[in-house]
């Protein structure tokens, strides 16, 4: 049996040095992330990390268990976060090099977005999940935009510059496309990134040098922190965490 580390915990974890503000977007993902993870599960004990070669948050997630992180880009194994308890395998998540059933869970922390053939990504980790095991995606919005207030373009990068140098093939998704992609609707969602909190991603991501990103910060604090505080998981947001229970 594996079990979910406590909430504070695991968002203390947070791999951005500034996590209350470059970092805001990151502590609402996994935050998102933790409300839709099973408290704990049975089994071998063991969890696949997809394409988790720079993030570890697996091991900070589960850190009883016994993860193995999966990645195509081969040179990750070699830096790995030093928080990551895991065995690092090269491979692609179209071609599982594992058996039938094999893990509890299997996570897919912001990947489905960079690959082409995501219908077999998907089939290829329900395959590898135990029966009662789950599958626990994030995702943005098909709707995603950056940055997300107009007033701010003069100072982001074009989003079509940052979807390249992420690496995305497709924007995101709608709950439908990805209730067909596992034939199934999922059994938990939770959002992150609302209108509130928005501005502190914006910024994040932008030209701007630190002190002028310091003052921003400062001034949209207070309807931030509100955001924040007041986020539930079905609130609109423009990413979501979802899980799949085999």
């Amino acid at each position: 049996m594996i079990k979910k580390a406590p909430l504070g915990r695991f968002l203390s974890g947070n791999p951005y040095p500034n996590g209350l503000t470059d970092g805001l977007f990151y502590r609402e993902k996994m935050r998102a992330i933790h409300r839709v993870a099973p408290t704990e599960t049975g089994g071998f004990g063991r969890v696949l990390e997809i394409g988790g070669g720079r993030s570890g948050l697996a091991s900070i997630l589960y850190p009883e268990a016994e993860i193995v992180t999966l990645d195509i880009d081969p040179e990750l194994g070699e830096h790995q976060p030093s928080w990551a308890r895991s065995t690092f395998i090269c491979g692609n998540a179209c071609s599982l090099p594992f058996a039938d059933g094999s893990f509890d869970i299997v996570t897919l922390f912001d990947v489905l977005e960079h690959i082409r053939d995501d219908r077999l990504a998907a089939h290829e980790a329900l395959r590898v999940v135990r029966p009662g095991g789950y599958v626990l995606i994030s995702t943005p919005e098909a709707k995603w935009h950056y940055p997300y207030f107009g007033a701010m373009k003069r100072h982001c990068p074009h989003e079509s510059e940052l979807m390249r140098e992420w690496g995305h093939v497709r924007r995101g998704y709608k709950d439908p496309e990805l209730t067909a992609l596992f034939d199934r609707p999922p059994e938990r969602r939770a959002t992150f990134i609302n209108p509130a909190t928005a501005f502190f991603h914006d910024v994040s991501f932008s030209h701007l040098g630190r002190r002028r990103r310091k003052v921003l910060y400062a001034l949209a604090a207070p309807v931030t922190a509100i955001g924040y505080l007041m986020h539930r998981p079905s609130t609109r947001g423009t990413e979501t965490a979802f899980a799949w229970r085999k």
